[in-house]
């Protein structure tokens, strides 16, 4: 006698609830969130490296809570290599002037030859400061300057993140780029030691430059936001100016992910190192020649190593072709372990985004 029973249910075609959200999610966010902004208003916003590390690791291990500990300290055992060249980088701007008078005349001319018809013979910066600042008065465009010039310091890093938690082998394209494009302006730092215009007014080069980066954190009551920031400024370096890593970074950021996005959104998307643009010059940290030379330096920086991925694939497989062993361990970042450049347009899957920081099971 035949027994009837229902159907089994078919099996769900989409991706499981992940064990990381719900309400465990929702608290910890929460609770980084609240002391963030508690430390942001206390003692600055996060511009120091290791500072700003520490709070991009604190919201990974907030986001990912249920995960266990192990997969959150291989998070920090792939960044604090990271750190610590961040930090070098730092400290080592500090000596490139070697005690050289810096370049600057040829900075006020050129940018004088590429904006003088438009300016009246001004350079960009002290055209926008004679239009546009009043030192008597904060302005909105103030504010939004501050917070532009700010997201320099994290914009970089938090995109990083990201891409770790989805998909390390981006994660490391992304870092051998990031590195190559730091030591490239560092090497430029001390081979061309460059005034900022604030310096340049300052040493009478120029007619009077404020230097108004931070000005704007104070007119919405903001008056502890940019401590570390101005502090860092009071300390930093004035001739590490050529080329302007601020608009490198912004715009390094954008072109790497710039394939991955629908169209519609690149106008948004470039926006953002054009707003860095004016950002860096109305505030007196930057001429526009140095925003071109930085921006060239994005671009030799895709370019070189990009051909370094490739001629390392090529190597292998002409190896492999040789019947010689090719170890994984030796693929150099940005390589996969098959052989082939690290594409850094392609959409993360599922497999590469728990490939690496989830715990194997």
């Amino acid at each position: 006698m035949a027994v009837l029973t229902d159907p089994p249910p078919p099996a769900p075609a989409g991706p499981t609830a992940s064990p990381d959200g719900g309400r465990r999610r929702v608290i910890a966010m929460t609770v980084w969130g609240i002391a963030f902004v508690a430390a942001w208003l206390a003692i600055g916003l996060p511009t120091d490296p290791a500072y700003a590390f520490l709070w991009i690791w604190a919201g990974t291990v907030a986001w990912n809570s249920a995960r266990p500990w192990r997969s959150h300290l291989r998070f920090a055992r792939d960044w604090i290599p990271v750190v610590l060249l961040l930090a070098a980088y730092n400290l080592s701007r500090g000596f490139a002037d070697n005690g050289a008078t810096p370049h600057a005349m040829e900075l006020i001319v050129a940018d004088r030859f590429l904006t003088g018809w438009a300016t009246g013979g001004e350079v960009p910066t002290v055209w926008l400061q004679q239009h546009l600042y009043d030192p008597d008065q904060v302005r909105w465009w103030d504010v939004l300057v501050s917070w532009i010039y700010f997201s320099h310091f994290v914009a970089t890093l938090a995109a990083a993140a990201v891409l770790w938690m989805r998909n390390r082998r981006r994660w490391i394209a992304y870092m051998s780029r990031w590195g190559f494009l730091c030591a490239a302006g560092l090497v430029t730092y001390f081979a061309y030691p460059a005034a900022p215009p604030w310096w340049a007014a300052q040493n009478g080069l120029l007619t009077e430059v404020a230097r108004i980066s931070t000005r704007g954190w104070k007119e919405i009551g903001m008056h502890g936001a940019g401590n570390l920031l101005n502090a860092g400024q009071i300390a930093s370096n004035p001739v590490a100016a050529m080329p302007s890593l601020h608009t490198a970074f912004a715009l390094f950021v954008v072109l790497f992910f710039l394939r991955s996005v629908r169209k519609r959104w690149w106008p948004l998307m470039l926006a953002y190192p054009l707003a860095m643009t004016f950002t860096l010059m109305y505030s007196g940290e930057h001429y526009l020649i140095d925003v071109l030379v930085g921006w060239a330096y994005v671009g030799m920086t895709f370019l070189v190593v990009g051909l370094a991925e490739r001629w390392w694939a090529a190597r292998r497989a002409r190896r492999a072709e040789a019947g010689e062993p090719a170890a994984t361990a030796d693929a150099p970042p940005g390589v996969t372990s098959a052989g082939e450049p690290a594409s850094v347009d392609e959409p993360a899957s599922v497999d590469d985004r728990d490939a690496v920081p989830a715990e194997r099971r």
